[in-house]
């Protein structure tokens, strides 16, 4: 077993099939020694949207739950990362994250949500999970989710 494959079995987390592109896109392209994934919506193991993972932040909404469905959304970004790599191992760095946030106006814990995804990286490739980001509020996410997460990875040749 591999050392990636090793952190997520230890962190409880299987990564599920990837999600099928929903229109006329791809899942991950790589482009020299990058790898970008497309943006993940928050599917859980079943392949479905929670009902916690669904609607629109506003001011005074709980943080946890657009937390750990930026985390959902990142475990997605890895199943699509081990689609095209075939060994996670290969990746050398997360080099950035981009987090889209179904907002119905002001909501001010964005970056603490994110962190859901950041932590994550960090969790399952250590230093080498340290990345840039941003993070966005948005009038929509697709399916009415609480987010979606984009990313891209340095690889090995």
């Amino acid at each position: 077993m591999n050392l990636v494959a090793k952190r997520l079995e230890d962190l409880g987390v299987a990564l599920p099939r990837p999600a099928a592109p929903a229109a006329n896109y791809v899942g991950a392209v790589r482009a020299g020694a990058l790898l970008i994934v497309s943006g993940q919506l928050p599917f859980g193991p079943d392949g479905k949207l929670a009902a916690a993972h669904v609607g629109k932040l506003a001011p005074g909404s709980n943080v946890e739950p657009a937390r750990e469905a930026a985390r959902l959304c990142a475990v997605n970004v890895l199943a699509q990362a081990q689609a095209a790599l075939g060994d996670l191992d290969r990746i050398e760095r997360v080099v950035r994250l981009g987090g889209f946030f179904n907002v119905q106006s002001s909501f001010d814990a964005l970056p603490q949500a994110m962190d859901g995804a950041s932590d994550l990286m960090m969790q399952v490739f250590g230093d080498r999970g340290r990345h840039a980001r941003m993070t966005l509020g948005v009038s929509h996410v697709p399916l009415d989710a609480l987010c979606a997460v984009e990313a891209m990875f340095e690889i090995a040749p």
